[in-house]
């Protein structure tokens, strides 16, 4: 048997990985399944230890190894931990802002050769200095796929839906979130003209202007998803994933070409999945307030999996058979 180091020299010099992002619109759920999912010992990652040293370009050569044998408290938010992420910051230095802060999602045709070179050899310099046959990265916000694919022929993308009320709840919480500045200052771009009407109607609402916002970037999912082959994508449905993880997690692993083993088993145990969170919008959005959410997102809400049954009762339906 191979020694980690060992194994990671060999590969190094094999074929080229398969590149798999995950997606989401941010408050999703998305950071507790790529936290799982990079668990498995076949799996390259960038880690808040490659943005926050950014200078260093350390390219996460231990990123692995590392985040499944440091002890769980090193590991979980709270305080002071390793762990995988977006990495926006190492990716404004050696890609572009652009890929970070856009006003509308990316495209394929947004990927000029200078910024796809530039997007590529990041990916790939990394998945070369870890040596691990599948590299999976986080983006949230905007699907960014279309740009992705151009720049990485072959990428695949796992994109985490969540009921977009839970999402609209947490984003009001959120220190970094810009809404209460009004869609001039925000992330999203200028408001669709029915959205800015819906927004203008609800009294200028701050809980609808961020239902709005769901409202945007599902769109923009939607039309991402319809650009890329179907065999390329997977909608997982994170109240599904809550309920039986090991059954979605299964079909990830399936989707992304591993096998479940005893290290990536050894790292599911250290983990833990709360679902008491699943409606706290319930009780943290007015009632007042989430009848106007839910008359807004009603359309959308069904159009993901999940269905309006009363003022706020809300269940998704079963994520959608894999591919």
């Amino acid at each position: 048997m191979h020694s980690d180091g060992a194994l990671l020299e060999g590969r190094a010099r094999g074929p080229r990985p398969a590149f798999f992002f995950l997606l989401g619109t941010g408050r999703c759920g998305s950071t507790l399944v790529q936290e799982v999912l990079v668990r498995h010992p076949e799996v390259g990652f960038v880690s808040n230890v490659d943005d926050n040293l950014r200078a260093l370009r350390l390219l996460g050569r231990w990123n692995n190894i590392l985040y499944r044998r440091v002890p769980p408290r090193f590991t979980s938010k709270g305080g002071l931990r390793f762990a995988p992420s977006e990495g926006w910051r190492v990716l404004d230095r050696e890609i572009a802002p652009l890929l970070s802060q856009p006003f509308r999602d990316l495209l394929a045709e947004d990927a000029t050769p200078w910024l796809a070179d530039r997007f590529r050899s990041f990916f790939e310099e990394r998945a070369r200095a870890q040596g691990r046959p599948v590299f999976v990265h986080k983006f949230t916000g905007w699907p960014r796929s279309g740009f992705v694919q151009a720049s990485l022929p072959g990428a695949r993308f796992i994109n985490v839906v969540r009921d977009g009320r839970a999402v609209v709840n947490s984003w009001l919480q959120m220190q970094w979130w810009l809404g209460y500045r009004g869609p001039a200052a925000w992330h999203y771009g200028p408001l669709p003209p029915a959205y800015a009407a819906e927004w203008e109607a609800s009294g200028r609402s701050f809980v609808t202007l961020a239902g709005l916002a769901w409202k945007i970037l599902m769109d923009a999912f939607e039309a991402a998803r319809a650009r890329i082959p179907a065999d390329h994508w997977l909608d997982l449905h994170y109240e599904d994933f809550l309920s039986d993880p090991r059954s979605h997690l299964e079909r990830m692993l399936r989707f992304v070409g591993l096998e479940w083993n005893a290290a990536f088993e050894r790292g599911l145990a250290r983990t833990s999945f709360r679902t008491d969170r699943q409606r706290a919008y319930r009780d943290e959005i007015d009632g007042a307030q989430l009848t106007l959410l839910e008359r807004s997102l009603g359309d959308h809400l069904a159009r993901w999996g999940y269905e309006v049954k009363d003022r706020a009762d809300a269940s998704p339906a079963s994520a959608p058979s894999p591919p």
